[in-house]
Protein backbone atom coordinates (compact mmCIF):
# COMPACT_ATOMS: atom_id res chain seq x y z
CA UNK A 1 0.00 0.00 0.00
CA UNK A 2 0.85 3.39 -0.88
CA UNK A 3 0.01 6.69 1.21
CA UNK A 4 0.73 10.20 -0.54
CA UNK A 5 0.48 13.36 1.54
CA UNK A 6 0.46 16.59 -0.19
CA UNK A 7 1.56 20.30 1.41
CA UNK A 8 2.73 23.22 0.06
CA UNK A 9 -0.80 24.85 -0.67
CA UNK A 10 -1.73 28.50 -0.12
CA UNK A 11 -3.38 31.31 -0.93
CA UNK A 12 -1.33 33.67 -3.44
CA UNK A 13 -2.08 36.96 -5.60
CA UNK A 14 -1.94 36.37 -9.01
CA UNK A 15 1.66 36.25 -10.67
CA UNK A 16 3.01 34.79 -7.48
CA UNK A 17 4.19 31.27 -7.11
CA UNK A 18 3.91 28.00 -4.68
CA UNK A 19 5.60 24.93 -4.80
CA UNK A 20 3.81 21.74 -3.61
CA UNK A 21 5.33 18.39 -2.27
CA UNK A 22 4.04 14.97 -2.21
CA UNK A 23 5.88 12.41 0.19
CA UNK A 24 5.18 8.78 -0.61
CA UNK A 25 5.27 5.65 1.88
CA UNK A 26 6.20 3.56 -0.92
CA UNK A 27 9.82 1.78 -1.17
CA UNK A 28 9.35 1.51 -4.88
CA UNK A 29 8.39 4.94 -5.27
CA UNK A 30 11.11 5.43 -8.47
CA UNK A 31 9.32 2.53 -10.64
CA UNK A 32 6.14 4.60 -10.26
CA UNK A 33 5.03 7.28 -12.61
CA UNK A 34 4.07 9.96 -10.30
CA UNK A 35 1.33 13.05 -11.64
CA UNK A 36 -0.56 15.53 -10.56
CA UNK A 37 -4.08 16.71 -10.71
CA UNK A 38 -6.07 19.30 -9.51
CA UNK A 39 -10.31 19.82 -9.38
CA UNK A 40 -12.80 22.53 -9.06
CA UNK A 41 -16.35 22.18 -7.59
CA UNK A 42 -18.66 20.50 -10.08
CA UNK A 43 -15.89 19.79 -12.40
CA UNK A 44 -13.79 16.76 -13.27
CA UNK A 45 -9.97 15.70 -12.44
CA UNK A 46 -7.75 17.27 -15.02
CA UNK A 47 -3.77 16.49 -15.47
CA UNK A 48 -1.84 18.66 -14.64
CA UNK A 49 1.72 17.07 -15.04
CA UNK A 50 3.78 13.65 -14.64
CA UNK A 51 6.68 12.58 -14.16
CA UNK A 52 7.40 9.09 -15.54
CA UNK A 53 10.30 6.84 -14.07
CA UNK A 54 12.28 7.13 -17.00
CA UNK A 55 12.38 10.46 -16.42
CA UNK A 56 10.00 11.91 -18.76
CA UNK A 57 7.46 14.75 -18.37
CA UNK A 58 4.52 15.94 -19.78
CA UNK A 59 1.88 18.80 -19.14
CA UNK A 60 -1.31 20.07 -19.91
CA UNK A 61 -1.21 22.70 -22.24
CA UNK A 62 -2.14 25.67 -19.85
CA UNK A 63 0.50 24.92 -17.38
CA UNK A 64 3.37 24.85 -20.02
CA UNK A 65 6.17 27.19 -19.38
CA UNK A 66 5.09 28.02 -15.90
CA UNK A 67 4.71 24.99 -13.92
CA UNK A 68 7.65 22.56 -13.57
CA UNK A 69 7.03 18.57 -12.29
CA UNK A 70 10.25 16.89 -10.36
CA UNK A 71 10.67 14.06 -8.15
CA UNK A 72 13.76 13.07 -5.84
CA UNK A 73 13.78 9.61 -5.42
CA UNK A 74 16.19 9.13 -2.25
CA UNK A 75 13.81 11.56 -0.57
CA UNK A 76 10.29 9.55 -1.99
CA UNK A 77 9.29 12.70 -2.99
CA UNK A 78 7.57 14.44 -5.80
CA UNK A 79 7.25 18.38 -6.69
CA UNK A 80 5.38 20.73 -8.53
CA UNK A 81 7.06 24.24 -8.91
CA UNK A 82 3.82 26.36 -10.26
CA UNK A 83 5.41 30.26 -11.36
CA UNK A 84 3.09 32.81 -12.65
CA UNK A 85 0.09 31.96 -10.94
CA UNK A 86 -3.02 32.92 -12.48
CA UNK A 87 -6.83 32.90 -11.08
CA UNK A 88 -7.89 30.09 -13.03
CA UNK A 89 -5.39 27.62 -11.30
CA UNK A 90 -7.52 27.65 -8.40
CA UNK A 91 -8.49 24.51 -7.10
CA UNK A 92 -7.50 21.35 -4.96
CA UNK A 93 -4.04 19.84 -6.09
CA UNK A 94 -3.87 16.13 -5.77
CA UNK A 95 -0.54 13.67 -5.89
CA UNK A 96 -1.51 10.48 -7.57
CA UNK A 97 1.17 7.21 -8.05
CA UNK A 98 0.94 5.04 -11.15
CA UNK A 99 2.47 1.16 -11.27
CA UNK A 100 1.26 0.57 -14.49
CA UNK A 101 0.85 3.97 -15.93
CA UNK A 102 -0.86 4.10 -19.20
CA UNK A 103 -2.21 8.07 -20.03
CA UNK A 104 -2.32 10.84 -18.65
CA UNK A 105 -6.28 10.48 -16.79
CA UNK A 106 -7.25 9.33 -13.39
CA UNK A 107 -8.35 5.48 -14.00
CA UNK A 108 -4.14 5.44 -14.52
CA UNK A 109 -3.11 5.79 -11.04
CA UNK A 110 -3.87 3.84 -8.58
CA UNK A 111 -2.61 5.91 -5.09
CA UNK A 112 -4.16 9.28 -4.53
CA UNK A 113 -3.33 11.87 -1.51
CA UNK A 114 -6.36 13.91 0.26
CA UNK A 115 -5.34 16.85 -1.78
CA UNK A 116 -4.06 20.75 -0.89
CA UNK A 117 -5.65 23.28 -1.79
CA UNK A 118 -4.38 26.11 -3.88
CA UNK A 119 -6.34 29.67 -4.37
CA UNK A 120 -4.87 32.54 -6.99
CA UNK A 121 -6.57 36.02 -5.84
CA UNK A 122 -6.85 38.25 -8.84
Amino acid sequence: QVQLVESGGGLVQAGGSLRLSCASSGRTFSNYAMGWFRQTPGKEREFVAVSLRIGSTYYTDSVKGRFTISRDNAKNTVYLQMNSLKPEDTAVYFCAAAPYYSGNYPASYNYWGQGTQVTVSS
